[in-house]
């Protein structure tokens, strides 16, 4: 029998992981936004960069306390939290990364476009959406046994590190980062201030870390009490629950970017997040330990790598996701959580 009273505080747990994922990303984006224009570094890289990996933190976080509690737990001590090893729930990594994808094209950019039609720069097509498209079937293939070795998750981080050095190299030669208005000119002056704003940023990194480590720990061990309680499957609540509530750095800054009409905010950080999740967070992950799936479906790496192309001539067509493609998207998103909850696992 269930017990109301402690469900209620698993359930407070759960939500105060999410609260503390959320402005842990927020502070570490903000701090290293900040010092990395401070240091001369263009909007353009730090908006491809350093906000698409910090709005990854979240999910790199959750994916190694899943993967590698051990990882997570060394850290969390020294902010002064005893994080509780436990069991690796491999299945928790995999749902997490696959749903945050799923949900960070499908219902991020839908719901966004839903508000305004959104309007997508050439360049967001020409190199981001291909080497999204191309790290989503390289992904796919490794999982053709359901096991993501070392080697593989030591490849995908080569690649996140060449991406980074390429997008870096590129921007070098960009005459017009204005279509990058990831920061206000007042943003900018403000980061170039003086060594006081410099300890206020390197501190925000640090409570945003720390913000970030706890936040994970309490989301995978209360949201594991959840799935037990109610008798659901660990992958179903990654794959919904989990995968929803690290993307919350993503849907808040899409819909504060669609409200500002700021269309290559909202494209760039989505498409830029699902390629640090599967380079970065996937790769990193692996490479701690590797992953065996066991109740991910091939159905769930078939709607994710679907998205991925399906998304190409939504944002090829006219430039921009109107209200009609949104609506499809959304409904995807939609339609894809009720799937994975009536489908035995």
């Amino acid at each position: 029998m269930v017990c109301p009273v402690d469900l209620t505080i698993h359930l407070l747990w759960l939500t105060g992981g999410l609260v503390f994922l959320y402005f842990g990303a927020e502070w570490l984006v903000k701090g290293a936004s900040e010092i990395a224009l401070r240091l001369g570094i263009s909007p353009l890289v730090v908006g491809l960069t350093v906000v698409a990996f910090g709005t990854s933190m979240p999910e790199l976080l959750v994916c190694l306390k899943a993967n590698s509690p051990e990882v997570v737990a060394a850290p969390a001590a020294w902010f002064g939290f005893a994080v509780d090893v436990g069991v690796a729930s491999p299945d928790i990594a995999f749902g997490n990364i696959v749903g945050s994808n799923i949900f960070n094209i499908a219902l991020i950019l839908g719901v966004a476009s839903l508000i305004r039609p959104i309007e997508v720069h050439s360049q967001l097509i020409r190199r981001e959406l291909p080497i999204l498209i191309v790290a989503s079937l390289v992904f796919v293939a490794m999982m053709s046994d359901m096991v993501l070795m070392r080697w593989e998750g030591a490849l995908l981080a080569a690649g996140v590190v060449t991406y980074v050095f390429m997008s870096v190299r590129m921007a070098r030669g960009e005459k017009d980062i204005d279509q990058y208005e990831e920061f206000s000119e007042e943003e900018i002056e403000k980061a170039k201030q003086g060594g006081g704003r410099l300890l206020i940023d390197l501190m925000l990194i640090v409570v945003g870390i720390g913000a970030l480590v706890v936040g994970a720990d309490w989301l995978v061990d209360h949201g594991e009490s959840v799935a037990r309680v109610f008798g659901v499957p660990e992958v179903i609540i990654s794959l919904t629950l989990f995968a929803l509530g690290t993307s919350l750095p993503e849907l808040a800054t899409s819909v504060v970017a669609a409200l500002k009409r700021q269309g290559d905010i909202i494209t760039g950080n989505a498409i830029g997040s699902c390629i640090f999740n599967l380079l970065a967070v996937m790769g990193v992950t692996a490479s701690v330990k590797p992953l065996q799936a066991e109740h991910i479906a091939w159905m769930d790496l078939w709607v994710m790598l679907g998205l991925a192309i399906l998304i190409m001539p939504f944002m090829w067509s006219r430039k921009r996701i109107n209200r009609v493609e949104g609506a499809i998207l959304t409904a995807v998103a939609l339609g894809y959580s009720v799937l994975v909850v009536v489908i035995d696992r």
